[in-house]
């Protein structure tokens, strides 16, 4: 993500964004006309969302357990509607708010009905964002509500509310929208969203409250908003902001991101945040990433308390190119001047995306073999024509057998296989020896869940959530084009195009996760995190200072390792290797525990092409410079260096490539 631009560069960039921006009440007027569908189109819509739903959708069951709906026969309802002869057509807005209806009954963000033009390259948005902290007021958390950003530019210019409009910036508490307590509308607007879990819905509720794409829910209900607010000099004042709606690309976002049958996407909160960078800057960053890699992650070293420590946010797990992407993560992690002994990991509000780059990044940071989590089809006759008939490069044979079995055994669900293979999870291995630690919220939905699920079973590091539980999206999602294609051997295929550039995604294949909770399914339950914090004002208004010092605090009572290899000067088949290990003091006495002492390494062993070669033992948890000769093999040497404790647990690791 680029710094915001300052002085002539920030007026141009002013100038292109007013001129993609018009009123609400403006673009209305023509959306009725140009978006409205013929009754067969829209009963091929219908059509081909029962069928995904009977036949495809991965997650039914479980939805009609956890929230009492009946999606089908809602569809069918409508479907009949639409077929009786003489009937009268509702507009095309209400139809497809039914639609829209239908769909977020299933608390699914995978599974989504998209609209057509002209919605689909435009967002509402009001002028400013709101942010929820917490304060503590008589020794009691209290929480609130501030606007975090403004974009000064489009605010009225009405001279009857110039004190209003001056006062109204960064900083100032939210109390009422239209006249109602703004938690309360959060609150009902989360229900309109497909959150998972309670924390989910009010998050996104929140996220969704001033950023509202248009191809995934319908128009506000106002033209515009009064938002009453505490000023810094605690004075109430009330403003009144109009809906604006901005234009997007002309070619629209669902067609610039993945599209690949191993993704795992929310493709809403994606387009919130696409607009967010756009209207109200991005972060300053620290240290440079690749240009191409600019909008997927940031880097920076943040000082606390007198120690440094790594820092990466990461936004998006879509980038153009997964295996240059690790490549880059690893580059920017490893490069000198990076702190080696602490790194956090910050993926709130990542969206998801590639299902292997999430999984293919968690090797870097733990000496253990990492364990794919495995993915299971729902049992139907369709599914199994689709695994038996999918291109070979999809994989999906595998999957066949079980399904097939289903006829004798009557299970709902497939057996699990893993997307990511194991050479791609663990073709690198570790790089990073120090500790590292993450930070999530209910806003971490789709492949960043099973980033986060990878994390904990894998046994990598801690969990430090803003939220009791991330967005708990856990499937596989195809677009309906993926459908078509991957039955396009079957002359008699279901799948029939949609009309316009309507689209449908669904969750075609779920999420179970591995190690200790073998078999738990990711849907619906996410993730609970190790440990807890509230967003405080400082967060919101300085950087995240206080969630750093949080996370720091938690990383300064683990280990710290290092391990090191150097070729010796003008010996081919000779290193020096040198590992250490640092049990930091704890308590009021800063001294080292006792339960903390064994965490230190105990010895060292090698292995050359896959057998033992020899052993070092520590000394004082450390392994000074050991020159290690090997022996004159013909051809590459294939080596393994790896450090346990007085457990005999495995704390660090090293493979050459």
């Amino acid at each position: 993500m680029a710094e915001n631009e300052t002085g002539a560069g920030k007026t141009l960039e002013e100038i292109e964004r007013a001129e993609k921006i018009i009123e609400l009440n403006k673009f209305l007027p023509s959306v009725e006309k140009k978006s409205n569908l013929s009754r067969t189109e829209r009963l091929r819509i219908v059509d081909q969302a029962i069928l995904l739903f009977e036949m495809n959708y991965v997650h039914l069951p479980l939805k009609r357990a956890m929230h009492a709906i009946n999606p089908i026969q809602r569809l069918k309802l409508l479907k009949f509607r639409l077929e009786t002869k003489g009937s009268e057509m509702e507009t095309g807005l209400q139809f497809h708010k039914r639609l829209l209806d239908i769909f977020a009954s299933l608390r699914d963000l995978h599974t989504v009905y998209l609209l057509p033009t002209p919605f689909r390259d435009h967002t509402a948005f009001l002028p400013f964002l709101v942010e929820q902290y917490f304060a503590r007021v008589k020794g009691k958390r209290v929480e609130k509500f501030l606007v975090s950003r403004v974009l000064r530019e489009t605010l009225p210019a009405a001279p009857d509310q110039a004190e209003e409009v001056a006062s109204f910036e960064p900083g100032v508490e939210v109390l009422y929208w239209n006249g109602i307590l703004i938690r309360r509308v959060i609150e009902l607007n989360g229900e309109t969203q497909a959150g998972s879990n309670l924390e989910a819905r009010f998050a996104r509720g929140l996220d969704n409250l001033t950023v509202r794409p248009l191809d995934t829910s319908l128009p506000p209900d106002e033209n515009w908003v009064d938002l009453t607010y505490q000023t810094r000099t605690k004075k109430i004042l009330t403003l009144r902001l109009e809906w604006l709606v901005y234009q997007g690309d002309a070619k629209p976002l669902s067609k610039r991101i993945t599209k690949k049958k191993r993704a795992a996407i929310d493709i809403k909160k994606t387009k919130i945040n696409q607009l967010k960078r756009t209207l109200f800057g991005p972060p300053v960053r620290d240290l440079r990433v690749r240009k191409e890699f600019e909008d997927v992650f940031y880097a920076e070293v943040r000082p606390v308390d007198g120690r440094d420590f790594g820092y990466i946010r990461l936004f998006s797990f879509d980038p153009p190119d997964t295996d240059e992407f690790v490549k880059e993560f690893r580059r920017v992690i490893t490069k000198k001047g990076f702190p080696q002994e602490g790194l956090i990991i910050d993926v709130r509000g990542n969206p998801g995306g590639k299902i292997r780059s999430g999984e293919r990044l968690l090797q870097l940071f733990t000496p253990r073999r990492i364990r794919p989590e495995s993915f299971e089809f729902i049992n139907s006759s369709l599914n199994l024509e689709i695994c038996r008939k999918a291109p070979k490069r999809l994989g999906l044979l595998r999957w066949a057998d079980s399904i097939a079995e289903a006829v004798i055994t009557g299970a709902t669900y497939s057996l699990g296989f893993p997307i990511s293979s194991d050479e791609d999870c663990n073709g690198i291995g570790q790089v990073y020896y120090g500790p590292v630690l993450l930070i999530t919220d209910a806003l971490s939905y789709s492949t960043t869940d099973m980033f986060a699920a990878g994390f904990q079973d894998n046994e990598i590091g801690d969990v430090l959530g803003t939220s009791d539980n991330t967005g708990a999206g856990g499937a596989n999602v195809w677009w309906y084009d993926d459908f078509i294609n991957a039955a396009a051997k079957n002359s008699k295929s279901p799948f029939k195009a949609l009309p316009r550039d309507t689209e449908l995604m669904v969750a075609i294949r779920r999420s179970i996760r591995v190690g200790r909770r073998d078999g738990r399914p990711l849907e619906e339950l996410g993730i609970a995190p190790d440990h807890r914090h509230y967003m405080t004002k400082n967060d919101l208004l300085k950087r995240n200072v206080d969630l750093v010092k949080r996370a720091a605090a938690i990383l300064n009572t683990k280990p710290i390792y290092s391990l090191s290899l150097r070729r010796v000067k003008g010996q081919d088949r000779a290193l020096n290797i040198v590992a250490t290990s640092t049990v930091r003091p704890r308590g009021k006495r800063k001294k080292i525990l006792a339960r903390d002492k064994h965490k230190r390494i105990s010895r060292l062993d090698i292995s050359v092409n896959g057998c033992p070669y020899k052993s070092l033992s520590a000394r004082d948890g450390a392994i000074r410079r050991t020159k290690v000769t090997f022996p004159k093999a013909v051809g590459r040497i294939k080596l393994l260096v790896q450090a346990f404790d007085h457990r005999n647990d495995l704390v660090v690791s090293y493979r050459n490539k």
